[in-house]
């Protein structure tokens, strides 16, 4: 349980401490003015017909007056309204398609375990717009992003209390995939690995780490498959600059960088999700791409916007809609679509569907997230060092 859940049920049990205590009173004064009322008629009886007409409408007035109609006895502000509901659900561009099946699943479940019916107002974007767009005002209700460093960043604003990552299964990562090489057919570059990328002539094409999460992996893909084979930072450098300098267009979100490539037919190879290239080769894309021995781990989170849940009365939803999202049904709609499962019963099922990989690194290898932000991406550190000499 978090902060905010803590603090939330705190508020609750005062409410309906105080609510007992103001109920009480209210009990024992009606009692003592209805007992003074009947002693009074018993003592003036003779007074007639009239005055116990007024004598009878004091006493309703006064009853009605010490009745505690106002309280809200539920104590429960956040319970779940029996009308029709609306989450908003915020996700990264490539998990669109995959949401597409899900969705429908959840409301169907719901609707028949709650007799309510829920809308989504659903949104998708570069994983860091995304990020930019609930901070300046998006009410979001779910956030599905691509990388921990958004969700992050959605703490230190105030939307997610601290210690999100174990309100959820699996530390919250709900998708995982790698990184992947797209080559056009024939592969008339002869590209099989990392490092064939920093030649002269590989035309590349990445989308922008300032606005994309998947950016970011593809950066760190590269960066670490210098540093997993032994060799140091300064080397580390120097290849990704190249690479980087082979990038004359970066999209702004990794779908973007995929209809660059694959739709105006620019660029030799293309950096995105190994769950993307899969996606375009089931919908009928002819696609060759390589999944390199080193690679990342790329991990997807969800969470959870405590800020805005509490304020739409939508916890006990989200929260359903995030469990939804680790049962078998929906990891079988995410590999479909080519993420890993992160369910163990899906991983068997689907054992020899994805190439086996010799080193797998994660985040956490190169430091965690935040020094990832301070080293690579904040502005004066790396990445815009590594733009400033190209430019």
């Amino acid at each position: 349980m978090n902060q905010g859940q803590r603090t939330f049920k705190s508020r609750r049990y005062l409410t309906e401490l105080v609510q007992t205590y103001i109920v009480k009173a209210l009990y024992a004064a009606r009692q003592w003015r209805i007992q003074l009322i009947r002693n009074w008629l018993y003592k003036y009886s003779s007074l007639g017909v009239t005055s116990l007409f007024f004598v009878g409408v004091s006493l309703s007035v006064v009853m009605a007056a010490c009745s505690p109609r106002d309280i809200n006895n539920t104590g429960n502000t956040g319970a779940i309204s029996q009308n029709d509901v609306t989450l908003t659900f915020v996700s990264y561009s490539v998990t669109s398609a995959a949401y597409q099946q899900i969705i429908p699943k959840f409301i169907e479940q719901w609707k028949k375990e709650h007799n309510q019916n829920i809308t989504f107002n659903q949104s998708y974007d570069g994983s860091g717009s995304q990020t930019l767009a609930v901070i300046d005002g998006k009410e979001a209700d779910v956030v599905h992003l691509s990388l921990a460093l958004d969700i992050n960043k959605l703490v230190q604003a105030g939307f997610i209390q601290p210690g999100w990552e174990k309100e959820a299964p699996n530390n919250a990562i709900v998708t995982k995939s790698l990184d992947a090489i797209a080559i056009r057919e024939g592969n008339p570059k002869n590209i099989k690995t990392w490092a064939d990328l920093a030649r002269d002539g590989v035309n590349v094409v990445t989308p922008d780490p300032r606005t994309s999460g998947g950016a970011r992996w593809n950066f760190l893909s590269l960066w670490g498959s210098v540093i997993k084979t032994g060799k140091n930072e300064n080397q580390a450098m120097d290849f990704t600059s190249k690479v980087y300098n082979n990038a004359p267009l970066l999209p702004k979100t990794a779908r973007n960088a995929s209809e660059l490539f694959f739709n105006d037919n620019q660029g030799d190879v293309l950096l995105n999700y190994e769950n993307e290239m899969i996606l375009l080769a089931k919908n009928g894309k002819k696609i060759s791409y390589i999944v390199p021995d080193i690679n990342i781990s790329i991990d997807n989170p969800v969470a959870v916007i405590d800020k805005n849940v509490d304020k739409h009365g939508t916890r006990p939803i989200a929260e359903a809609f995030i469990k939804f999202l680790y049962t078998p049904e929906s990891q079988r709609e995410f590999t479909k679509l080519g993420f890993r499962p992160v369910d163990l019963t899906v991983t068997k099922e689907t054992e020899g569907k994805f190439p086996k990989i010799k080193t797998i690194f994660k985040a956490q290898d190169l430091g965690g997230w935040d020094e990832i932000q301070k080293k690579f991406f904040d502005e004066g550190a790396i990445f815009d060092k590594i733009r400033a000499k190209k430019s």
